[in-house]
C-alpha cells in the first residue's frame, strides 16, 4: 500500500468515529495543556525570584540572632561600628529592627510591619524613592518622627489620594504622629522577613524607643566589597562577633543573598519538576486510553484487516496504519492543548499565579503528546499486524 492510501484510510476511520476519537484524545489534551501551564508557571516562579532579588546585591550579608535557640544575645550599634572598623572585606554595614504596629490615617487603620533603619539601609538594599527622601543620620540623631512608606501602604492608607503628593502628610503610628518624608517605588519582594512594599521605615532610634522597644531582636546587614570577598567578609564578621560578644559568635547566623537566591531558584525548579511529573502522569493515563481504544478498534476491524492482507497488504502496512492513527489522535490532542493554553494563559492574570508562555512549553507539550501516542499505539498496531489472514477472515 502507498503511504497516501494508508493515510486516507486513517482519516476515514477517524472521521467515522469522531466522538470516540475526541473522548480518546481528552487525556492527551489535558496532559498537553497541563505541561504547557506547568512550564509557564515554573518560568513565572523563577521570574518572581529574579524580580525579588534583582535590586539586591549578591554580596549582601544578613547577620541575626539564632531565633530558635536559647540565646539572649542581641545585635546593636556597637556591632556595626566594630564591623566598619575591623572588617576590610565589608564596604558598608547597617542595622535594622522590625516589628508590627497599628497605623492610622483619616478613617483607615491597619496593623503593618515597621522597620527602624539608618541612612545606609537604602544603599545596601538598593531602595528607590518615588517621592521625597530617605531616612538620614540627622533624623536618627534628633529622633525625629518621620517615615518612609511602601507602595502597598500608600494604596492601603491613602486610597483616593494615592495618585497625589503623599510627602508631607501625617500618619499615626502607635498613637504618635509621624510625617511622611518619602515613598518607595514598588520592590516586589521581601528581604529576610521585611517587605518594603508592605512596610513603613522610620529612624532606628525612634523605632527602638517608641515602637518595638529595646528588647526587640535586631539584625545587621553588611555589603561585601564584591562577590569574591563574601567568604572573607563572613569570616571577619564571625571573628568580630566573637570578640564583641565574648566568644558567643555561635549565637548568631550569617546568610548571604547569593545563597538565598540559589536556594529560591532551586525551590522553584523543584516545584516545576513536581508539577511536570503530575502532568506526565496525566499524559500516561491519556496514552492508556488511546491503547485501549485501539485494542477495541483492532477487534472491531479484524475482518477488515483480513481482507487487506488477502488483497496484498503487508504486515508493515497494517502496523503503519494503526500506528499512524494513534499518532494523529495524539498530535491533534497536543495541538488542541496548545490552543487551549493560549486562551487560558491571559486569564491567569486575574489570579495570584504568574504564568510566562514560551515556545519551549508549547514544543514540550506537543513532543510529549506525540511520544505518548507513539509509545502506547505501537503494541495494538503490532497486534493488528500479526493477525493471520485466515483467522481474521473467519473472525465473528
Amino acid at each position: 500500500m502507498r503511504m497516501i492510501e494508508i493515510f486516507r484510510a486513517v482519516l476515514i476511520n477517524i472521521k467515522e468515529n469522531k466522538f470516540k476519537v475526541f473522548l480518546t484524545s481528552l487525556g492527551i489534551i489535558v496532559g498537553a495543556l497541563t505541561i504547557i501551564l506547568v512550564i509557564g508557571i515554573g518560568k513565572g516562579s523563577q521570574a518572581n525570584v529574579q524580580d525579588q532579588f534583582q535590586r539586591l546585591n549578591v554580596g549582601t550579608l544578613y547577620i541575626m540572632p539564632n531565633f530558635g535557640g536559647q540565646t539572649t544575645e542581641t545585635l546593636g550599634v556597637e556591632d556595626i561600628e566594630a564591623i566598619k572598623e575591623e572588617a576590610p572585606s565589608v564596604s558598608n554595614v547597617t542595622i535594622m529592627v522590625s516589628g508590627n504596629a497599628d497605623v492610622n490615617y483619616a478613617k483607615t487603620s491597619a496593623s503593618v510591619s515597621i522597620a527602624g533603619a539608618t541612612e545606609d539601609f537604602q544603599n545596601i538594599n538598593n531602595l528607590v524613592l518615588a517621592q521625597g527622601e530617605f531616612i538620614n543620620n540627622d533624623h536618627n540623631e534628633d529622633r525625629k518622627r518621620v517615615a518612609v512608606i511602601g507602595a502597598e501602604i500608600v494604596t492601603m492608607l491613602f486610597e483616593e489620594e494615592a495618585d497625589s503628593e503623599i510627602v508631607g502628610k501625617d500618619i499615626i503610628i502607635k498613637g504618635k504622629r509621624y510625617e511622611v518624608i518619602g515613598v518607595l517605588e514598588r520592590l516586589g519582594g521581601s528581604m529576610q522577613g521585611f517587605n518594603p512594599d508592605e512596610g513603613i521605615i522610620v529612624p532606628y532610634d525612634v523605632a527602638e524607643k517608641y515602637i518595638v522597644g529595646k528588647k526587640a531582636r535586631t539584625r545587621v546587614m553588611a555589603l561585601a566589597k564584591d562577590i569574591d570577598h563574601v567568604s572573607d567578609a563572613i569570616d571577619e564578621i564571625t571573628q568580630i562577633l566573637s570578640k564583641v560578644h565574648k566568644g558567643k559568635s555561635d549565637d548568631f547566623r550569617i546568610r548571604d543573598a547569593g545563597s538565598s537566591l540559589v536556594a529560591a531558584q532551586d525551590s522553584a525548579k523543584a516545584m516545576t519538576l513536581l508539577l511536570m511529573s503530575i502532568a506526565t502522569i496525566v499524559l500516561i493515563v491519556g496514552g492508556i486510553g488511546i491503547m485501549n481504544v485501539l485494542f477495541v478498534s483492532v477487534k472491531e476491524r479484524t475482518k477488515e484487516i483480513g481482507i487487506l492482507k488477502a488483497i496484498g497488504a503487508r504486515k508493515k502496512d497494517i502496523l503503519l496504519q494503526f500506528l499512524l492513527e494513534s499518532i494523529v489522535i495524539s498530535t491533534s490532542g497536543g495541538v488542541i492543548g496548545i490552543l487551549l493554553s493560549i486562551m487560558i494563559m491571559p486569564l491567569m492574570k486575574y489570579t495570584d499565579i504568574r504564568v510566562i508562555p514560551s515556545f519551549f512549553g508549547y514544543g514540550m507539550g506537543l513532543v510529549f503528546s506525540v511520544a505518548t501516542g507513539t509509545f502506547f499505539g505501537y503494541y495494538p498496531a503490532m497486534k493488528a499486524a500479526n493477525l493471520k489472514p485466515i483467522d481474521a477472515l473467519n473472525y465473528e
